[in-house]
């Protein structure tokens, strides 16, 4: 697995109907694949985010638009950023990504995270509990997911989740890659270190040396090289035409929220994520453009100039 530049798809509002809105999700797929991204992300929700929009507006569910993106593009990665574990029985969700993996002729990788968006639990039915009970239910699920995604036909009794002797064929490569997602410096970050291949990064551009840190230290407490877990970093990205329009952009969004946000130009953008995390010892990068990915050339232009970063 290598996802050094991923492009995550957070929304689905375009300003068309609905019968061309999966058309545009494709169009951005194959420019991400064609300019350099090796990787496109969508997100695993039923509402569209808070801060990003209203949970009314379009959201599209995770696996059926990955396995459709897997018939439109031929060699660029498949993943979530990243489930919401609660969401799916394990031993299902080790088969669906199995699926996605087959279909996509090799591609897929399993985001994986706790669930957090209590909203969509409510609404939906689906049993929410405590932050603790939402990590003791990640833990378990894991160790059902990761030797399934092996091959191995695990028996487990834990305290929220059974299976016996759960088969999983079948399988186009010996395993799937696993990444979890978030900033979470002691259970997420130990989860990653008892499990995970990679490590995606959510948080304030200052924090991410304390949060490299704390990863390391999991790593280590958990009796693993702290070298062999990939680590990536996801940005609110907004390529603008020029220096004002960015400043304009920046203006309109809340103070609290610009830490984790890259606005400029082109080479604006890319000169901040180098300096802001490359140099801080992030190994990739995952962007989104809530505001104007979908426009035509958009994520082409981010694709050539991130690139570089990277490798």
């Amino acid at each position: 697995m290598s996802l050094r530049l991923g492009y995550q798809i957070p929304n689905f509002s375009y300003g068309t109907g609905v019968d061309a809105l999966f058309p545009t999700v494709v169009a951005q797929a194959r420019e991400a694949e064609a300019s350099g991204f090796d990787t496109v992300l969508v997100m695993d929700h039923f509402y569209q985010l808070p801060g990003i929009g209203t949970p009314d507006q379009p959201m599209l569910e995770c696996y059926t638009a990955l396995g459709a993106l897997a018939g439109a593009t031929s060699t660029i990665q498949l993943s979530s950023l990243v489930t919401g574990n609660t969401y799916r029985n394990p031993a299902v969700l080790a088969k669906t990504v199995t699926t996605l993996d087959v279909v996509s002729g090799g591609r897929a990788v399993l985001g994986i995270g706790a669930g957090w968006f209590e909203r969509e639990h409510l609404d939906y039915g689906i049993e929410f509990g405590t932050f603790s009970d939402r990590f003791v239910r990640l833990e378990e699920a894991l160790n059902i997911i990761t030797p399934m995604l092996r091959g191995e036909n695990p028996t487990y009794d834990g305290r929220w989740y059974h299976v016996q002797n759960a088969m999983n064929e079948p399988r186009l490569r010996p395993s799937i890659p696993v990444m979890l997602g978030g900033s979470g410096e002691q259970k997420t970050f130990r989860l990653a270190a008892l499990f995970a291949d990679h490590m995606n990064i959510i948080c304030d551009k200052q924090d991410i040396p304390r949060k490299l840190a704390a990863l390391a230290q999991r790593c280590e407490e958990a009796g693993r090289d702290p070298g062999s877990i990939e680590t990536s970093y996801l940005g609110f990205v907004f390529i603008a035409e020029n220096a004002a329009q960015a400043e304009g952009f920046l203006a309109q969004v809340p103070p609290e929220r610009r830490a984790r946000i890259f606005a400029g130009t082109a080479e604006q953008v890319a000169d901040q994520l180098k300096t802001d995390v490359i140099d801080a010892g992030i190994g990739g990068l995952t962007v989104n453009m809530v505001v104007n990915g979908h426009v035509p050339g958009v994520v082409t232009l981010a694709g050539e100039t991130l690139r570089p970063l990277v490798g």
